[in-house]
């Protein structure tokens, strides 16, 4: 009441000063309901929502008479919450997913490259001097094991004067010790070396490269850590042909890593050496359209149709005639006895942009026969991010191409691990690319690298280098699927004159008499001009997703995208304000009460100045709204003064006259 008066008495004051007015506006303020986000609970804020809402099932839960049918409306409502959810995850999820096309198109084709490599790397005449030592040494081997006597050919004659008349530089046995064992037990193992005889127990980690037998020879090898002597590792084999292969093959890479490659070129194969016959959609060709292409393992490797020729060749029709006709010259009599035991030449169907990685994919062509190959291409493109974890052109993969051709996995993986393997071990292995600023792992200047090798390998097979998760598939790719047929070549009638005429198209080449297990027959072409395109596209598009979301919303809820975008405000940024604002008043109110504590407890501290306090029964207040005089706190019991009662003697009517004198003292009563 005396708040309105000051307002009706003094309205210029408060309206010239603006100090005075705010702090009424705010005292008016609390005297009112306060609704919508500034509520000071999260159950008048809830309450708000829901009568203000579009979404009829909330508006339903306050506004309903009665305990049984607010319950109904709760559970219809939460139903219907729970429905919008599950149908709006099957609408992501198929938002995800992708369908598959299939397309075949007749039409013309690139014809594909087509790399084939001779089994034999290099010609044993010419690198027999680099493996002499190597090669004395696995007789040697093979002699103390099964007693095996090395025929006296012109090969070994020869071998046997190289040996004779050269000291050997290595002992390569000292290096990789090669043993029998005896007996095997778990990791403790009974030995007997090859060369001194000597029989030892030895405890080391065995690795079995194939399945051990109970009994018979088992032959293997050990290698050791040179910096920790009891670090070992033992592989075993049930068979002394892997086990003299694995052994010889070890040593061969570390003495091919120390020979410069313009020298292994030239030991190798030419492809004039290697072509003897050559012809494409019937027209005739030669070496110079073939490329040269350096294979660690298999030496020198042509490309036919290559990428770095000036026109790509196309196939203007399927069959035989319209395909690649090759003529083989193997020259078994050059092989490497103790590295290779197969003779033959392998082939490999790739891209013009892909890497040939001939050793793993890779087919082989027998000697004296014609292998043909009816080919079918598949082009098939997956959706990249969000759809699968698929790359583009590997940019973003955080590995370096060190083969300096189209992404693939296999790249990405082999240069992960020969990026690991110059991490760990200081130089590079010989079967990959080498990086910058690396050289390949010799004995000489790496004396640990076999060991080093050995141990991250059986790591990166294991998973553990971490090179499967960083690497990812290529989004596009080809794929050349074909059937082989092969057929006995050349037949007995034709070989007379077949091997005469290649002889002399190989003239002072060939140094003896050609028979048909020199050459092989190589037919290659398309069965057909169907191309198989094999494509996904994504099952549904932004623009299905968000209609299908507002009808899934206006079918159980009623409500749309903007009562969405309410939902989210009142939930998250409402509610966590109006929390934030209780938690703030506690702490203010803990904060007060903690620093009058402290005062009260510190001695001499000067206690605080008598103030006046209104009488709670008297405070000047406008009066309550219906809301505000629900929370209007109980009065307290405090005495109101009153008016005195009257003096009920001082109303007696007396006499006049009496007997007695009156007492005038006595008659005076004080108030």
């Amino acid at each position: 009441m005396i708040q309105s008066l000051l307002l009706q008495t003094r309205p210029s004051r408060f309206i010239m000063s603006n100090g005075p007015k705010k702090k009424l506006t705010q005292k008016l303020k609390k005297t009112l309901p306060v609704t919508g986000p500034q509520a000071p609970t999260l159950y008048e804020l809830m309450q708000w929502y829901c009568l203000t809402t579009n979404t009829h099932g909330c508006r339903r839960i306050v506004v309903s008479k009665g305990r049984l049918r607010r319950w109904i409306w709760i559970v219809l409502t939460l139903t219907a919450v729970a429905l919008v959810f599950w149908q709006c995850a099957l609408l992501l999820m198929s938002y995800y997913s992708v369908s598959v096309s299939i397309t075949v198109n007749f039409q013309k084709l690139t014809f594909p490259a087509i790399t084939i490599c001779n089994m034999n790397p290099y010609k044993y005449s010419v690198i027999k001097p680099y493996l002499a030592g190597l090669d004395s040494q696995t007789v040697q081997a093979l002699k103390e094991i099964y007693g095996y006597v090395d025929p006296l050919t012109r090969r070994r004659r020869d071998l046997q004067m190289a040996n004779g008349t050269s000291e050997l530089e290595d002992n390569y046995f000292e290096k990789i010790r090669l043993f029998k064992v005896n007996n095997m037990t778990e990791n403790q193992l009974h030995t007997e070396d090859l060369i001194t005889q000597r029989r030892s127990r030895m405890s080391a980690t065995v690795v079995h490269k194939n399945t051990v037998r109970d009994s018979g020879n088992i032959v293997g090898y050990k290698l050791c850590d040179p910096n920790n002597a009891s670090d070992c590792t033992v592989f075993t084999f049930s068979s002394a042909i892997s086990a003299i292969q694995e052994w010889y093959r070890l040593h061969y890479m570390n003495i091919l890593a120390k020979i410069p490659m313009e020298k292994k070129i030239e030991m190798g194969y030419s492809a004039e050496d290697l072509l003897v016959n050559c012809l494409f959609d019937g027209k005739s060709c030669d070496a110079r359209n073939f490329t040269l292409f350096t294979h660690s393992l298999y030496g020198n490797c042509y490309t036919f149709n290559d990428a770095q020729r000036d026109q790509i060749l196309e196939s203007s029709m399927g069959g035989a005639e319209a395909g690649l006709k090759l003529v083989v010259y193997i020259d078994e009599d050059e092989y490497n006895p103790f590295l290779i035991t197969a003779a033959g030449a392998k082939m490999l169907v790739h891209d013009q942009n892909d890497y040939p990685f001939i050793e793993e994919s890779g087919t082989e062509l027998e000697t004296a026969t014609e292998t043909s190959f009816g080919m079918q291409l598949t082009e098939s493109s997956k959706l990249s991010d969000p759809y699968s974890d698929c790359t583009i052109d590997g940019s973003d993969v955080p590995v370096k191409n060190l083969y300096n051709k189209k992404y693939t996995f296999q790249i990405c993986l082999y240069s992960c691990f020969q990026a690991e393997m110059v991490k760990t071990c200081g130089c590079a292995h010989y079967d990959q690319p080498l990086p910058d600023g690396a050289q390949y792992c010799n004995y000489d200047e790496y004396p640990s690298w076999m060991f080093c090798y050995i141990k991250l390998h059986s790591r990166f097979v294991q998973e553990q280098l971490g090179c499967q998760s960083i690497c990812r598939d290529s989004c596009s790719f080809k794929e050349w699927t074909y059937t082989r047929s092969v057929a006995s070549w050349p037949s007995i009638n034709s070989e007379e004159w077949t091997l005469r005429v290649l002889s002399l198209e190989l003239g002072s080449k060939l140094e003896k008499n050609l028979t048909k297990y020199d050459v092989a027959n190589l037919d290659i072409f398309y069965q057909d001009l169907n191309l198989r395109t094999i494509a996904e596209s994504p099952s549904s598009s932004l623009t299905n997703l968000l209609a299908n979301f507002g009808g899934q919303l206006g079918l159980w809820l009623s409500c749309s995208m903007v009562c969405v975008l309410e939902i989210v405000e009142i939930f998250l940024v409402d509610s966590l304000w109006v929390v934030l604002r209780q938690k703030w008043q506690k702490f203010v109110k803990w904060w007060k009460n903690h620093k009058q504590g402290d005062r009260e407890e510190t001695p001499g501290y000067p206690l605080p100045a008598m103030v006046g306090h209104d009488n709670p029964c008297l405070e000047e207040e406008d009066p309550p709204t219906f809301n505000t005089a629900l929370q209007l706190p109980q009065p307290q019991h405090c005495q109101v003064p009153r008016t005195p009662p009257p003096l009920y003697k001082s109303l007696q009517i007396q006499s006049t006259f009496t007997e007695q004198p009156v007492d005038s003292e006595d008659d005076i009563e004080y108030m």
